[in-house]
């Protein structure tokens, strides 16, 4: 049993690999797409920055993924393996499909239709974390195209007297920033969903844990603090992921929504990062892919309309909708097949 549960806690890492894997378009696109940075370059930038985010960001977003959605008494190993395999399966298929959809969604909506397969609906705990999670799908894009479009009209009002090409010189620089702080945005919401995936884990097998010895007994966790272990392991997968890259959704991500130049790109990692950051003070699991995307359209729309490319666009938000309940089917079939065979 031991082995079993640190086979899904080593799982679990490699679901918050495949998100960095999977969202480095987020923190990467628009810095490749402006070509202030190579690829190679700016996933190395991001993964950086994802890393960092273990030291300036708290666990507000992984203590409400381990409490508060789903009712813990109803957690076992097989819930949290079934979650993570689907959400890790619709990870690899919008992957491969270049398809920018959500991780975080992913592995909420697999963590939840696991528990329904075992419990039925009453595993849910329909409460303010549920009603965060659902309405910021509409919300955190919107927040993030309205902050890319008001920073990209700030930003003409302020450099409309400069030479374009000193405002790209500039912008170029800036972006640099910008992209850091995206990436440190990133890096602190996704990574804790994970984190809060294994304290749901870890708690469900106290028992077990209680009696462990050596390096074991880190399993076995008190009160609902996040363990060290649990956070660098997460930061460092995430990292590692990002490192990898998902170039199929950065040409998506980069280049098909609209065309960015260093200022546009500034603007929207700015206005993404700000939403996001805002989110996670709040502990709110948002989607960076929702956020960014709603950021690279506001600042597409400054320009006019038709600057986006919104049949694009708008298959991205199908995208959206379907990602919890197809992820959460993928996890309740992983999850009925799992308790055919695994007997505690």
């Amino acid at each position: 049993m031991l082995y079993y549960v640190i086979g899904i806690v080593f799982l679990a890492f490699v679901f918050d690999f495949t998100n960095g894997f999977h969202d480095s378009a987020n923190s990467i696109a628009t810095i490749v797409g402006t070509r202030v940075l190579s690829p190679l370059a700016a996933v190395m930038w991001a993964a950086c920055f994802n890393f960092a985010a273990a030291f300036t960001v708290g666990t507000a977003v992984a203590k409400a993924i381990s409490k508060g959605m789903i009712d813990g008494n109803i957690v076992t190993p097989e819930v949290v393996l079934g979650g993570l395999i689907g959400a890790i399966v619709w990870n690899m298929i919008t992957w491969y499909f270049g398809i920018p959809s959500s991780s975080s969604h992913a592995l909420i909506g697999g963590y939840a239709g696991a528990a329904i397969a075992r419990a039925g609906w009453a595993a849910i705990e329909w409460g303010t974390k549920w009603i965060q999670t659902l309405s910021f799908i509409i919300i955190s894009p919107l927040v993030g195209l309205m902050a890319g479009f008001t920073l990209m009209v700030i930003v003409y009002w302020v450099f409309k007297t400069m030479a374009p090409a000193r405002v790209d010189r500039f912008f170029r620089l800036a972006q640099l920033v910008s992209s850091a702080f995206l990436s440190l945005a990133h890096g602190g919401n996704d990574a804790q969903k994970t984190m809060g995936i294994i304290v749901s884990l870890l708690i469900s097998v106290k028992p077990l844990m209680a009696t462990q010895t050596g390096l074991a007994h880190h399993l076995y966790i008190t009160g609902d603090a996040i363990p060290l272990w649990v956070e660098m392991m997460a930061y460092t997968a995430i990292s590692l992921g990002t490192l990898f890259g998902g170039w199929r959704i950065v040409h998506t991500m980069g280049s098909r929504i609209t065309r960015l130049r260093p200022v546009s790109g500034f603007c929207a990692e700015t206005g993404g990062a700000l939403a996001i950051m805002l989110a996670s003070r709040y502990g709110i699991p948002v989607s960076t892919t929702h956020t960014i995307t709603g950021s690279i359209v506001g600042v597409g729309a400054t320009n006019r309309l038709s600057g986006v490319r919104w049949g694009i666009a708008g298959r991205i938000v199908w995208a959206w909708l379907i990602t919890i309940p197809a992820a959460g089917i993928m996890a309740a079939i992983s999850y009925k097949i799992l308790s055919l065979f695994v007997t505690r």
